[in-house]
């Protein structure tokens, strides 16, 4: 089973908040997920950035590759570049 670390939307038509979670590769973005790892919301002024950084790890360890999206925003985290595993797609 390919496991992926991505985003999925959440919140009202043109208010978006994302979660980071980590999905089975064949499920739709919005739809079953393994486990969540954090939060994202764009829209607050300073943007708001929430990640389990020991899970997350955790799971880079286990196999799962980030999208590309998620990729830069668990290196906004805190994470060092090196240590997250290169993209998807």
């Amino acid at each position: 089973m390919a496991v992926h670390i991505r985003l999925r939307r959440h919140g009202k038509t043109k208010q978006p908040t994302y979660r980071l979670v980590v999905a089975d590769s064949r499920a739709p973005r919005n739809g079953k997920f393994i486990e969540n790892i954090g939060h994202y919301d764009p829209r607050r002024e300073p943007v708001e950035l929430v990640v389990n950084v020991e899970r997350a790890r955790h799971w880079f360890k286990s196999g799962a590759k980030p999208t590309e999206t998620a990729r830069d925003l668990l290196v906004k985290a805190g994470i060092p570049e090196s240590e997250v595993p290169p993209v998807v797609r």
